[in-house]
């Protein structure tokens, strides 16, 4: 490379990568600078579009392009409107502030439907029958007269789907579609799907699962009774291209063939049945003997908006071999896999034909090393006992050696047992977890000379990951529900630590399908029309709406989400400001969850969020050029902020309530406090935190205040010390007694709220990057095109790395301690992004000088790495 040309990376098409089967009528455009390339900030860029790849090398055949001096690394498309189920070329070059020239970087997109109306064929299932077990297998023959050079296969479906052509399944997606509001929408997915059909005979099939669509299994969410509870179905159009030209459409009707497959219950809750007597080898494959398969029913959609599944899939993630087999005896085997995880089993055994082998699934062992179920079985309410909860049941065919893994279920779990109606004979590499979840792209890592800290870190993004299934859940056993107040406590997390902008995009639709006309959400996203809209809900659970499209502006500089939410987040808050009382008030909600000991009242956290979206939307209205809307809402917040403080807060003092943790730090961390006071609310905050001996006593809602509050007001060695303790109660007690995930109660022998894998408690994992790292997104300029780098060097922690690769490129904020006291700060900031250094120490050499300041350290620094030799 040459030492002036610089080279872009990460070419992205609505923050995706070479994305198949796009809607998006606007798609976004984005990319970086490549890391080992000259360190520049982009000057000019020109963005070109194109069907064919070879006159875009020569920037012939142009559609549509875009140039200007700018620093932007995102770009929306504005021209003709695109194509269905075309191939899109894409090129970018950029010129950087000192005349280094790109060369013309190209990647590519293919859209899909563009809409409902080039869907064709019908949408079919096997029978009406709600209750009916067995799944259903459909199939369908085409001859093919010519040789083919493209096909993709686009299906939606209600409910879960496999996909297979010849025999072999499509794709390694799992899952799929994910999880929606099925009458309000439905998602489909494209596969290229040309490697799959090599004869000019092709035999189509398609095995189709309950999910949430059918829900069999009783819990006390009752989406046994969703409105749109039907017997699962799909539509499939697979677009054939030739080599002479000529296209072909297959696609479904009454003509397809169906019969119940050996799968005879399946529920997304619970578990998987599987009858392998009940095989018929060969049923999706060419010269299938179908003649005793009925013809399929030609059914209604269950909504008129299908739309583009445009999220990274759910995938096996990792595969894992347990860590120890217990023989308890000849019918019955625990498995360890010595972590907690969301996902499934796979199982090799052979055995008597019509042996029942149950396979169950447990996070927990009881005093004498059985399956124990009790922390996590709770909700459920069955009905009878052929639903066992986490248990899935085979049922041998006597053919030797067979393999079982659930094709339309996911699990929480470390432990299993496999217990079989006579006897088998199980080595430990028989069964193997299947960590499942959406396969968000890791874009962060954090590293330090303490351990504890290492594994809090491990151990919630393990949780955050068991809770990412085409949106954000609470567990992925006993509940598995997108409860909203998990979900925006803990967004820094996941913002951090993975490139999940497309499912929280994704979600925010959802926000719009569930929210009613008075602008009211349930607590738990997607729900069934019922559930969620009396309880849980308030400004304290249901600020999703407003906190999630923030922060995906402020960590990505994209507004998409923000615009797309505007009005929805305004009928919110107006619904709010309608039952508000007191000047500002309001107690709908539930509350700093599941605390330690001190109970914050939930009129003042909950008033606390409604002045967090009245802000957000204040922010907003200004962004959006809506100066109306800016003054009023940001009336709206100071009119609320008075009531919290006239209320709450005694000035003499700087106490807010009985001064507990949540009550301090709250008020602080999400700017209610009046400057005035800041320092004595800190001291308030303080003394409460030394008073429980340096231990936290929140729950939910103080998880994300608490270290927040402290290391931004000048206490980030108590902070860390919080944060970093082993003894109850705190996360490091959760993994001195041996956990992998986080856990839903700080309490791990309490009685009630007891899963051992909830996200609920995470935010830790964003304050290791935003409050020892310092790395923070400037709101006067998103997307980390500035960076404020406020780094904590906390005593105790000698060494510390914080890598995170935000839109413009990988940002490092590290240090390590010398033999002798010496700290040696390093920063990394690249291409395209500038910062401002704040370090709080008390001497600084740069390149050799001693540098003088009076309070605290601030320096700008460009695209570069620096290394600053400080002492505390």
């Amino acid at each position: 490379m040459q030492s002036n040309q610089i080279q872009l990376t990460d070419l992205k098409v609505e923050h995706l990568d070479h994305p198949l089967g796009m809607d998006a009528s606007n798609p976004r455009f984005s990319w970086k600078f490549e890391k080992s390339a000259p360190l520049t900030i982009q000057d000019q860029y020109e963005i070109f579009l194109s069907t064919d790849s070879l006159k875009l090398l020569n920037k012939e055949g142009i559609i549509w392009s875009k140039h200007g001096k700018s620093t932007t690394n995102l770009i929306t498309y504005d021209g003709d409107s695109l194509k269905p189920f075309t191939k899109y070329y894409w090129g970018v070059s950029v010129v950087g502030a000192s005349g280094q020239k790109s060369p013309l970087n190209i990647s590519s997109f293919e859209t899909g439907m563009m809409g409902t109306k080039q869907w064709e064929g019908e949408w079919i299932t096997d029978n009406e029958d709600v209750d009916l077990k067995p799944a259903p297998y459909f199939r369908k023959e085409f001859g093919l007269e010519k040789n083919v050079v493209k096909a993709r296969a686009y299906i939606v479906a209600a409910g879960l789907y496999e996909l297979y052509i010849n025999g072999s399944k499509v794709g390694d997606h799992r899952l799929d579609p994910v999880y929606t509001r099925f009458d309000k929408r439905n998602t489909y997915v494209t596969y290229d799907v040309t490697e799959y059909i090599k004869e000019n005979q092709v035999a189509i099939g398609v095995l189709l699962g309950n999910g949430w669509y059918n829900h069999q299994s009783t819990a006390v969410w009752l989406f046994d009774r969703a409105k749109w509870r039907k017997r699962p179905r799909f539509c499939l159009n697979i677009r054939i291209t030739f080599d002479d030209g000529t296209t072909k459409l297959l696609t479904t009707d009454k003509t397809w063939k169906t019969s119940l497959a050996p799968v005879v219950f399946n529920s997304i809750y619970t578990g998987e049945h599987y009858n392998a007597n009940l095989e018929q080898k060969g049923w999706n494959t060419v010269n299938f003997d179908d003649q005793l398969w009925k013809s399929s029913l030609e059914v209604e959609a269950p909504s008129n908006n299908i739309v583009s599944q445009s999220i990274p899939p759910i995938r096996t993630v990792k595969v894992l071999q347990p860590v120890s087999m217990k023989k308890m005896s000849d019918k019955r085997y625990i498995f360890d896999l010595g972590q907690n995880i969301s996902g499934i089993t796979k199982l090799r055994i052979s055995g008597d034909k019509e042996s029942i082998v149950q396979v169950t699934h447990s996070e927990q062992l009881d005093s004498v090393g059985n399956l124990d179920l009790s922390n996590i079985n709770m909700h459920y309410r069955p009905e009878d006992t052929l639903d066992p909860f986490q248990t899935d049941i085979y049922i041998l065919s006597g053919a030797g050696d067979q393999v079982f893994a659930p094709k339309f279920n996911y699990k929480g779990f470390q432990y299993v047992e496999v217990k079989s109606s006579t006897p088998v004979v199980l080595e430990k590499d028989d069964l193997s977890g299947l960590f499942m979840h959406t396969d968000v792209r890791p874009i962060g890592k954090i590293h330090s000379s303490n351990k504890l800290l290492n594994s809090i870190w491990k151990a919630t993004n393990n949780s955050y990951c068991s809770n990412l299934f085409g949106y954000p859940t609470d567990c992925p056993q006993r509940e598995k529900n997108g409860w909203t107040g998990d979900a925006h406590i803990n967004i820094q997390t996941g913002l951090y630590n993975y490139d999940g902008i497309t499912v929280y995009e994704k979600w925010m639709k959802d926000h719009m399908d569930e929210q009613q006309p008075n602008g009211v959400l349930p607590s738990i996203i997607p729900t069934w029309g019922g559930w969620g809209y009396d309880w849980g809900n308030g400004p304290d659970w249901t600020s999703t709406i407003t906190i999630i499209p923030w922060e995906l502006y402020q960590f990505y500089g994209d507004d998409h989400a923000l615009k797309m939410m505007y009005e929805p987040m305004k009928r919110y808050v107006d619904y709010i400001s309608s039952i508000s009382y007191g000047g500002g008030l309001t107690d709908w909600g539930l509350g700093d969850w599941v605390p330690v000991k001190s109970v914050t009242p939930k009129e003042l956290t909950s008033s606390i969020y409604y002045y967090v979206d009245a802000s957000i939307l204040a922010k907003a209205a200004k962004h959006f050029g809506r100066q109306d809307d800016f003054e009023k809402y940001t009336s709206l917040s100071r009119q609320i902020k008075k009531a919290i403080n006239d209320k709450y807060l005694d000035p003499t003092t700087g106490i807010y309530g009985k001064g507990f943790q949540t009550e301090q730090s709250a008020p602080l961390y999400w700017g209610i406090v009046p400057d005035s006071l800041v320092e004595k609310v800190t001291k308030g905050l303080v003394d409460a935190v030394e008073k429980a001996d340096n231990h936290i006593d929140v729950g939910l809602l103080g998880t994300r205040t608490i270290l927040g509050a402290l290391s931004q007001n000048g206490y980030a060695d108590l902070a860390y010390k919080v944060a970093s303790q082993v003894t109850y109660p705190s996360w490091g007690w959760w993994i001195k007694n041996g956990a992998t995930t986080l856990y839903e109660n700080w309490d791990i022998h309490a009685t009630a709220d007891i899963s051992k894998n909830h996200i609920m408690f995470g935010a830790i994992g964003g304050w290791l990057y935003s409050g020892l790292g310092g790395i923070l997104p400037d709101p006067e300029d998103p997307g980390f095109k500035h960076i404020i780098l406020k780094p904590n060097i906390v005593a105790g922690l000698d060494q510390f790395e914080a890598k995170f690769q935000s839109p413009q490129g990988e940002i490092v904020s590290r240090w390590e301690t010398d033999a002798d006291g010496t700290i040696l700060y390093q920063a990394r900031i690249p291409s395209n992004s500038t910062a401002t250094l704040f370090l709080d120490v008390d001497t600084v050499k740069f390149q050799g000088d001693t540098l003088s300041f009076s309070e605290v350290f601030t320096k700008e620094l460009s695209p570069g790495t620096y290394i600053f030799e400080v002492k505390r």
